[in-house]
């Protein structure tokens, strides 16, 4: 499977709600216009309804669409690592590339079994 599909976790500091929904916006700001059509298929944005947790649930065509995504983002998600947590799971055959970025952060891989 060369399709990636990741979540990932947000636990936004006490206080930092606005500023992180701010940064979120540029972040799917530039994945609109830097991204679309280019192998980014999936980036949405949810909220916990007391604000404190968001997941983001992403897709793409490939590692390398990935990695495009991370020179695009790349910035913005240092931005939002200054004010909360993240976690996530990343799923399908990544490459070495892919997994050297992911180096350091708390994301776990999941390797593709099969489908119907």
């Amino acid at each position: 499977m060369k399709q990636i599909h990741l979540t990932a976790k947000f636990n936004i500091n006490d206080g930092k709600i606005e500023e992180f929904k701010s940064i979120a916006s540029k972040c799917v700001a530039a994945v609109s216009k830097n991204e679309k059509g280019k192998g980014s298929l999936q980036y949405e944005w949810f909220f916990s309804k007391d604000d404190k947790e968001c997941h983001v649930l992403e897709t793409y065509l490939n590692s390398e669409a990935f990695m495009g995504h991370m020179g695009n983002v790349g910035e913005l998600l240092g931005q939002l690592l200054q004010i909360s947590t993240l976690s996530g799971d990343i799923y399908g055959d990544v490459s070495d590339e892919v997994k050297s970025a992911l180096n350091g952060l708390d994301v776990k891989s999941y390797s593709f079994f099969m489908k119907s």
